[in-house]
């Protein structure tokens, strides 16, 4: 296994633990073309963190009026995916053993769709439509502009965890929350919500 798929395997744990309403992770089972045989949140391996001026710091979404700085998202000590802080529902992370945005491949932010019983800073990310931007200020000061190219629902069952996470030639942005209706028998949101975007 290389250390890309390492890498793309802990990441798709990550983008699947974002918390909703009351519970920090999500309750998933993998689709056809999610990893198998590996428990959700506890990936085999990561990749080192990216080390580079380019690391993010904040992101923007103008259409939404969303703005958060970004923590970043590695394992927690016992091999689960850690997410931001669900008692903090409007910040956004980055997972941290992926791409850095505006580097090559497709960079992961997560956020909460809400929390507490207040709106996340993703509450609105279905409502993004193609030529949106996404903006992503680096440790540099300098910035990454995306614009939306679409923005998908699916059920946690059916991720695409290949579209979402395979290599890509070009710089790319995913944002992920959860979506859909809630099911106050798993204390969880039944889809993902996931916009995708490509580097101006």
């Amino acid at each position: 296994m290389t250390t890309r798929t390492r890498a793309i395997i802990a990441a798709t744990a990550a983008a699947l633990l974002i918390a909703g309403l009351s519970t920090a992770r999500l309750l998933w089972s993998p689709g056809d073309d999610g990893p198998t045989g590996h428990t959700v949140g506890q990936p085999a391996a990561a990749s080192p963190p990216a080390v580079s001026d380019a690391v993010p710091v904040e992101v923007r979404i103008p259409a939404l009026g969303a703005r958060s700085s970004l923590v970043p998202l590695g394992l927690d000590a016992d091999g689960t995916a850690e997410v931001p802080p669900l008692d903090r529902p409007l910040q956004a992370g980055w997972y941290k053993h992926g791409p850095a945005p505006g580097d090559t491949g497709p960079a992961v932010l997560l956020g909460h769709v809400d929390g507490r019983g207040e709106p996340g800073i993703f509450h609105d990310l279905a409502k993004l439509v193609p030529g949106d931007r996404v903006e992503v200020v680096r440790h540099d000061r300098t910035t990454a502009t995306f614009t939306v190219r679409r923005v998908d629902r699916v059920p946690k069952d059916r991720f695409p965890t290949d579209t979402v996470y395979g290599e890509t030639a070009t710089p790319q942005l995913r944002l992920i929350t959860c979506g859909g209706a809630f099911d106050p028998s798993s204390g969880d949101y039944r889809d993902n919500v996931i916009a995708y975007a490509d580097l101006v």
